[in-house]
């Protein structure tokens, strides 16, 4: 797990060694091991290393073959043993230990096709001389992340948008993102707060012709292309063993790793799962004083069922946060209004030594955890009314939560999102930027996600959450934050293998509003608590709406005061509004 950064140019970047370094420096605390350039007459290619797989000097990036393959890498393949021993059969013969080398081996064997083959998560740039060409690639869900500007015979690529700075101090910020932020609570794929610079498609690669910079953007992941025969028909048993098999791939690591530990379903079946197979895996879990928000109770239960885990539980409280609240601010890459939780408990696994953690991120999505799975079928009766837009406004008068019937005015599934999870309504955020409303209604619609349009209620809210929510949010902030501790996070949940064999499950058959996450809970009977199965959902949330309120002197701090933002701010006093209204205001105080 490292970062990457790099350019190219048909025209003379002046200093072009301190340009790369500072890119690099930019991103140190993703790479503290070890980092490498290369250098020719068109490109510059740089590596921050976080040593996981072969330790030893040999894993060192920017990696090499036949002196006319370079690349950059970013990620973990979990089946490069595999690969290597297919590769070794017909006789290649490989210098290092590590994964990157089988990338390169992969690539000169099999070509593009190649990419397909790798199971992880990889954002890799992949220098080929004797084409002439680069080639920016990222992994099937987009775990790990790879932006890049291309315009005017110049590519600008990085594992963080904060390198771009470091290539032009005076980089323009992009126009409609603060409108997006307000809205979603991120900024959406694939845009930044930059000009024209962007985020790779998931499953993804761009290939960059050096000799005049004609470029075209190739889809090598087709989700569901291979799913017809995937299921056997015993789906529980399916799920059991594609659940075994992602976990074992996932505890692959030559540095110390471990796995965070909340007490939900997602997190406490890994746990014990990772148990079954790692002998005294650290377990990190992190609590507060605040009762409402303890989850110690699961957590013990779990800790008592495993055998051999080593446990340590964190204590965060209203004081540590703002103490620790300017570095938050670093931390963030981009705006978001989540990712508290993340930096937290990334820094408790970094101070225990880790390199590496198993988090549950992705069940929710793939395996129906949201509430949003049951609300799904209002959605659609709801667009069938018409003035939708003057309800809305009239209802908001009564409770906010209805003004976002008014996000149904935009058709398909950006306007049902941000009817679920949208966060301030473009009324509201006409007001607080100080614009017309046409602009903000106009910035919304550009937004544009790819979910075919039949699809079942549920199958439908899986992809909404996972190309959204998870992609724009979650993810980012994971890995974001977890980088920010030299910490890589992995996400067994999102194995593309798992999430193919879900695809070809029926849909009737994947869900049980009976028992939650069905198949996910019942593949392995009595491995879970039955208190952790049916406990009430909570998520992993820390109590940030008690911390702002015992301090609204530090709120107010926090936000550049105008009418609208003032009556957020009282409106999250009186307990009107929700946290995230208010916190959203702060984060882009930061950004501006």
């Amino acid at each position: 797990m490292c970062r990457i950064a790099g350019f190219a140019s048909l025209e003379n970047v002046t200093q072009r060694e301190e340009v790369l370094s500072s890119m690099l420096n930019a991103v140190v605390h993703g790479g503290p091991d070890d980092f490498g350039t290369y250098f020719d007459e068109k490109v510059a290619i740089g590596h921050r290393r976080l040593a996981i797989i072969d330790l030893s000097p040999a894993g060192h990036q920017p990696m090499f073959l036949d002196d006319d393959l370079i690349i950059s890498y970013n990620g973990e393949i979990y089946n490069y043993q595999e690969l290597k021993a297919e590769l070794s059969a017909v006789g290649i013969i490989f210098k290092t230990h590590s994964d990157t080398e089988v990338i390169l081996q992969s690539y000169r064997h099999w070509g593009t096709k190649a990419f397909d083959r790798f199971e992880g998560i990889f954002a890799f740039a992949l220098y080929d001389k004797r084409s002439s060409k680069l080639l920016l690639v990222r992994d099937h869900v987009g775990v790990k992340p790879l932006y890049y500007h291309i315009k005017d015979r110049v590519l600008v690529f990085g594992s963080e948008v904060r390198v771009f700075h470091q290539f032009n101090k005076n980089w323009r910020g992009d126009e409609k993102w603060k409108i997006l932020f307000l809205a979603f609570g991120s900024i959406p794929h694939p845009y930044t707060t930059l000009e024209n610079v962007y985020q790779l498609d998931a499953g993804a690669f761009m290939e960059i012709n050096i000799d005049d910079f004609s470029h075209e953007v190739h889809f090598y992941s087709h989700s569901g292309r291979e799913t017809a025969n995937i299921s056997s028909g015993n789906e529980l048993s399916d799920v059991k063993d594609a659940l075994i098999a992602t976990i074992k791939k996932n505890l692959i690591a030559d540095a110390p790793l471990g796995v965070f530990l909340s007490g939900g379903i997602d997190s406490s079946l890994i746990t014990l799962l990772a148990d079954e197979f790692k002998q005294g895996i650290k377990t990190l879990s992190i609590n507060f004083d605040e009762a409402t928000f303890d989850e110690s109770p699961y957590q013990k239960q779990v800790v008592a069922k495993a055998k051999n885990v080593v446990h340590t539980s964190y204590r965060i409280n209203e004081q540590i946060f703002w103490e620790d609240l300017p570095d938050i601010w670093r931390a963030m890459d981009q705006p978001t209004i989540d990712g508290v939780n993340s930096y937290f408990v990334s820094r408790c696994a970094h101070s225990e030594g880790l390199k590496a953690v198993l988090s549950g991120l992705g069940a929710d999505e793939i395996f129906g955890g949201y509430a949003s799975f049951k609300r799904v079928k209002w959605i659609r009766r709801i667009r069938k009314l018409p003035f939708k837009r003057t309800i809305a406004k009239l209802l908001k008068y009564w409770r906010s939560a209805y003004g976002r019937l008014t996000f149904l005015t935009i058709a398909g599934p950006i306007g049902d999102y941000l009817f679920l999870r949208g966060i301030h309504t473009p009324d509201v955020i006409a007001k607080i930027l100080a614009i017309p409303e046409h602009k903000v209604w106009s910035a919304l619609k550009e937004v544009k996600v790819g979910i075919p349009d039949k699809l079942d209620d549920r199958a439908y809210v899986s992809a909404l959450e996972s190309r959204i929510y998870m992609t724009n949010q979650l993810l980012k902030d994971t890995d974001c934050m977890s980088m920010w501790h030299a910490l890589e996070a992995r996400v067994p949940f999102l194995d593309i293998r798992l999430i193919r064999l879900m695809e070809s499950i029926p849909v009737k058959k994947r869900y049980n509003e009976k028992v939650p996450k069905y198949l996910l809970t019942t593949c392995i009977p009595g491995l879970l608590p039955r208190d952790i199965i049916y406990r009430k959902k909570n998520g992993f949330t820390f109590p940030i709406s008690v911390w702002l309120k015992n301090k609204p002197e530090y709120v107010r701090d926090l936000i550049d005061i105008n009418v609208a933002s003032q009556g957020i701010i009282d409106g999250f006093e009186k307990g009107d509004d929700h946290w995230s209204r208010c916190w959203s205001l702060a984060v882009l105080k930061q950004f501006k």
